[in-house]
C-alpha cells in the first residue's frame, strides 16, 4: 500500500532520495535473479520475431489498453455507489494520465493523486472523490484472492506445486485477513468515523469508513463494483496469457495457472520496495512458473514484458497529463492511501 501526495505538495522535493533508492533496489533484485541463471544470454529474453509473435503481442497490448479503460469503469461504479457523478470519458482520461505518472515518470507522486486532484476539481467533492479512489483500489483485496481460489478449484493439479502453491495461497489468505481486519476497524464509527477529516493514514481510514457506510445503503451498486472489478482483473489475465504465448511459454503456463499465480504477483508488486514492481514481479514469476516447466530466464522475460506492456499503454496518458486538469476548481485532498 502506498501513500499518495497532492500534485502541488512540496513534500516530494524533500524526498528526492526515495526514487533513486527504489531504482537501485529494482536493479539489485534483477541482478541477483540474472546471476542465479546458469549459461544465460540476454538475447534469450527477446522472443523470436515471427508473425505469430507480433500477433500475440498486438493482442496483449490491446488488452492492456482495455484494462485501463476497465479500471475507469470500475472507478465509475464506485463513484455511483457513493452518489457521485463521473463521466466515463473524463475518468478514462484521468486514469490514463495517472498511469503515465505512475509508470513513465520518475516521480515520487503516485498516479492516483492525479485522479483525485483532477476529478475533485471537476465535482467539488474532495472527500467523496478521495474515498472513491481508496475503495476502488481496495476492490483488488477482495477480487484477487478470490480469483486465486477459483483457479485452484478449476485446476486441482495446481494445488500440488509445493512452495509455489503455498506462497500463492498464503498471499491470498493474508490479503483477505488484512482486508477483514481493516474493514472491521474502520467500519466502526468510533474508529473510522473520527478520522474522516484527518490527513495521511488516518484520512485513509476515514475514507474507507465513509465509503463502507454508503455502500451498505447501496448493495446493488456494491455488486456492480465487484462485477467491474472482476472484469478488470480478468482482462489483465487475458493480456498476460497473450504475452505468455508471445514469448513461447503459453502452453506451459495456461489460463488457470495465471488465475492462481498472477493475483499473487499483482499483490506483491505494489510493495514500495522497487520501482513499478521491477524485480519483485520477475522474482515472483520465477518462483511460480518454474514448477510448470518454465525456465527462469523465460519467467523473468515474462515479467519484464508485462511491465513493458503497461509502460506502452501508459504512454497514451502523456497528452492528458500534459494538458492538465480542470482549472479554477477546488483543490484536492493532500494525501491518499492506495491499495492494490
Amino acid at each position: 500500500m502506498a501513500t499518495l501526495l497532492d500534485e502541488d505538495d512540496p513534500k516530494p522535493k524533500q524526498r528526492r532520495w526515495v526514487m533513486p533508492v527504489r531504482i537501485l533496489a529494482s536493479v539489485a533484485m534483477l541482478a541477483i535473479l540474472f546471476t542465479r541463471i546458469p549459461d544465460f544470454s540476454l538475447h534469450e529474453l527477446v522472443p523470436d520475431p515471427s508473425p505469430g509473435t507480433f500477433a500475440w503481442l498486438a493482442g496483449a497490448v490491446l488488452l492492456t489498453f482495455v484494462s485501463i479503460v476497465m479500471s475507469a469503469v470500475r472507478w465509475q461504479q464506485v463513484l455511483h455507489a457513493l452518489d457521485l457523478d463521473g463521466p466515463l470519458a473524463h475518468l478514462v482520461r484521468h486514469y490514463f494520465a495517472g498511469q503515465f505518472v505512475s509508470n513513465a515518470l520518475p516521480s515520487t507522486i503516485g498516479g492516483d493523486v492525479v485522479r483525485v486532484s483532477r476529478l475533485s476539481r471537476e465535482n467539488g467533492e474532495s472527500p467523496g472523490t478521495f474515498a472513491s479512489v481508496v475503495l476502488e483500489r481496495l476492490t483488488g483485496w477482495v477480487v484477487l484472492p478470490v480469483i486465486t481460489f477459483v483457479g485452484l478449484l478449476v485446476n486441482p493439479g495446481l494445488r500440488d506445486l509445493g512452495t509455489a502453491t503455498h506462497v500463492a495461497v498464503a498471499v491470498a489468505v493474508t490479503t483477505l485477513v488484512g482486508l477483514v481486519v481493516l474493514l472491521v476497524a474502520v467500519g466502526n464509527q468510533h474508529v473510522g468515523g473520527r478520522f474522516a477529516d484527518r490527513d495521511g493514514w488516518r484520512r485513509f481510514a476515514g475514507s474507507v469508513h465513509l465509503g463502507l457506510d454508503r455502500l451498505r445503503r447501496h448493495p446493488t451498486a456494491a455488486a456492480h463494483v465487484l462485477v467491474a472489478a472482476f472484469g478488470y482483473q480478468l482482462v489483465l489475465v487475458g493480456a498476460a496469457l497473450m504475452a505468455s504465448y508471445a514469448i513461447g511459454i503459453g502452453d506451459e503456463v495456461g489460463f488457470t495457472a495465471l488465475l492462481v499465480f498472477l493475483p499473487a504477483v499483482l499483490i506483491a508488486q505494489v510493495l514500495p520496495i522497487g520501482i513499478s514492481g521491477l524485480g519483485i514481479r520477475e522474482g515472483a514469476f520465477v518462483l511460480f512458473l518454474q514448477p510448470l516447466g518454465v525456465p527462469a530466464h523465460s519467467a523473468i522475460a515474462f515479467g519484464l514484458l508485462l511491465y513493458v506492456l503497461t509502460l506502452v499503454a501508459s504512454l497514451a496518458g502523456a497528452p492528458s497529463f500534459a494538458l492538465g486538469g480542470p482549472k479554477g476548481a477546488r483543490k484536492a485532498p493532500s494525501a491518499v492511501g492506495a491499495a492494490t
